[in-house]
C-alpha cells in the first residue's frame, strides 16, 4: 500500500535528505528498505536513488545488407498491415485486397528506405545493438527527522553493513 502524497508535493522529493548507505547494486538497496518497512520504519521517508550512471551498450550482432534488407521487409509489412487495416475500415469490398496491397506497398517502402539508411552510413555502423543506461551505485536517502533512528535500525540488519561514507 503505497502513500499518497499531497497535492502540489513532488513525490520524488524528501525534505533535507540525507544519506542513509550506498550500495553496488539495487538488489542490496532494495534489501536494507525492506528490512526497515519489516521493522515499522516509515519508508515514505525513504528514497533509492542510482548514481554514477554509465551507458552500455551491448553488440548482438554484424549487419550485412541481408540482414538490413530484412529488417526493413519485416518492419514495412508491419506498417502496411496497420495502415491496412485502418483503411479496410472505411471499406466494404475487397478487405483482404486492401490488407495485402498495403502490406505489400509497405515491404517495399521498408526495405527501400532500410537500404538507403543503411548506405549512408558507408560501413561506419557495421553492427547492430542495444543500449541501456546503469547505475554503478545505489544510495539510500532518509529525511533528515528519521536519519538517526534508521541508522540503528539498519545496524541491525544481518550480514550487510553498508558503508555510508562510500
Amino acid at each position: 500500500m503505497s502513500a499518497t502524497p499531497l497535492p502540489g508535493t513532488n513525490p520524488l522529493k524528501l525534505q533535507f535528505p540525507q544519506s542513509l548507505a550506498v550500495y553496488d547494486d539495487y538488489a542490496a538497496a532494495q534489501k536494507a528498505v525492506d528490512f526497515l518497512a519489516d521493522a515499522k520504519f516509515p519508508v515514505e521517508q525513504l528514497m533509492i536513488v542510482g548514481t554514477d550512471l554509465k551507458r552500455v551498450e551491448r553488440i548482438t550482432g554484424r549487419l550485412t545488407t541481408g540482414k538490413v534488407a530484412l529488417g526493413g521487409l519485416v518492419s514495412g509489412v508491419w506498417l502496411g498491415l496497420f495502415v491496412g487495416l485502418i483503411f479496410s475500415i472505411f471499406t466494404e469490398e475487397g478487405v483482404l485486397a486492401v490488407i495485402g496491397s498495403t502490406a505489400a506497398l509497405g515491404a517495399v517502402f521498408g526495405v527501400v528506405w532500410a537500404l538507403i539508411g543503411y548506405a549512408f552510413t558507408r560501413g561506419q555502423r557495421d553492427f547492430s545493438s542495444v543500449t541501456q543506461v546503469v547505475a554503478t551505485k545505489y544510495e539510500v536517502l532518509v529525511e533528515h527527522k528519521s536519519a538517526a533512528q534508521a541508522r540503528e535500525l539498519l545496524a541491525t540488519l544481518p550480514g550487510a553493513l553498508p558503508d555510508p561514507f562510500a
